[in-house]
């Protein structure tokens, strides 16, 4: 019983120190091997271009959103716009068909899907209905650098780049503790991505901004949403998925922590088919360095929510057993401890924010775990509005 349980601790730790400290430092090591290897762009290739906005109630930021979109940086006769509105129920709608009656120069089109589904699914319904050669597809509530698109599409150099993410900028980073740790992560997300992009593959994008070959699209199922299943797909088809960080989107956080939370609950809504979506990606012979950074950038992560569980348990169970056993549980304990102390006191500490955040980040896993247990994981989520 004994090797048993020690198994299970130093499992566990290892999953959870792999995740957060040994995979970003194996890839910036892997990334000096490749450090020739840089992003190549193409701004002579100006493919047509439909950017798609899927909006559920957006009245408060639709408006200014098309207004940013006519902004962009790209010949005007080979850019649509296209709003895909999943069955919203407020001003959305109509301030779109006032807007396309103003701007008749321009290529808008809004469709209209009739059951509220969720985004991937309003995504799946206006694809078929467009023609260009590259689909942008962007939120509602983020905001292009005028230069986006045209990144984007430069990145596009060889038919075997299939997808390309662009950067999400948090635009309030400063405006709580919250949004700040945010920020923080996707710093330190962001530069494992693009060493990973510089090398093959990204194993996930972001909603705020990004893009594919119109061709390759492929309907996914409503539940799931492009961040996470489209680089998967590209790579088990044997294509590339990059990012073009010069490609800027510039989007709010959350600036509270229960709006935050709802959004973690919201992305783990699929955590445990994407702990190992497909066996294939342990063919390491075959994906290569994808197989790895699959592991360590997802797998990992997605099992921190029962990595702490159990090597927390099984600690309480090895305490007495030495000195080291007893100063791990001591670790653990004064680590969540700081946590409380953050939410009972909301005291502005820095460090007591990272906790609070990364202790927030692995609750959300579990509520993940349960609604899909229980059958309340749903494709579609009520926004939050400290990011509108």
């Amino acid at each position: 019983m004994g090797i048993f349980i020690k198994t299970l601790f130093y499992a566990s730790g290892f999953i959870i120190f792999w995740a957060m400290i040994g995979y970003p430092v194996s890839l910036k090591i892997i990334g000096r091997l490749y450090k020739s290897r840089k992003l190549e762009k193409d701004y002579r290739y100006q493919p047509t271009v439909t950017v798609m906005v899927v909006a559920h109630n957006e009245e408060k930021v639709i408006l200014e959103k098309l207004n940013n979109i006519l902004e962009l940086d790209y010949p005007k006769d080979k850019i649509e716009i296209l709003v895909a509105s999943d069955n919203s129920t407020d001003q959305t709608n109509d301030i779109v068909r006032e807007f396309i009656e103003r701007h008749p120069e321009c290529k808008i089109r809004l469709y209209e899907v009739k059951t509220r589904k969720g985004k991937t699914n309003a995504q799946n319904e206006a694809q078929k209905t467009v023609t260009t050669e590259i689909l942008v597809m962007t939120d509602a509530n983020s905001m292009l650098d005028r230069n986006a698109v045209k990144e984007l599409v430069a990145a596009f150099t060889s038919d075997n780049i299939a997808y390309v993410s662009g950067r999400l900028a948090i635009a309030n980073r400063e405006a709580s503790d919250v949004s700040n740790a945010e920020a923080g992560y996707w710093d330190s997300d962001l530069a494992s991505r693009e060493i990973e992009a510089r090398i093959q593959t990204i194993t996930a994008g972001n909603g705020a901004l990004y893009a594919c070959r119109n061709i390759e699209y492929h309907d996914f199922d409503p539940i799931q949403c492009h961040d996470a299943a489209m680089p998967l797909y590209y790579a088990l088809k044997g294509k590339r998925a990059i990012c073009n960080h010069d490609a800027v989107a510039y989007e709010k956080a959350g600036e509270v922590i229960e709006d935050e939370f709802k959004r973690k609950v919201r992305m783990n809504r699929t955590i445990l088919k994407a702990i190992l979506p497909d066996i294939r990606i342990l063919n390491f012979f075959k994906y290569k360095w994808f197989s790895f950074f699959y592991f360590g950038h997802r797998t990992c992560r997605y099992l921190l929510w029962i990595a702490h569980l159990i090597v927390l348990i099984s600690n309480a169970f090895l305490v007495t057993d030495s000195w080291f056993y007893s100063i791990a549980f001591s670790c653990q304990s004064l680590f969540y401890l700081l946590a409380l102390i953050k939410v009972l006191t909301n005291a502005n500490n820095r460090i007591l924010a990272i906790i609070h955040y990364y202790c927030i980040t692995v609750a959300s896993q579990w509520v993940g775990v349960y609604n899909i247990l229980t059958g309340r994981s749903k494709p579609f989520w009520e926004k939050a509005e400290s990011t509108r």
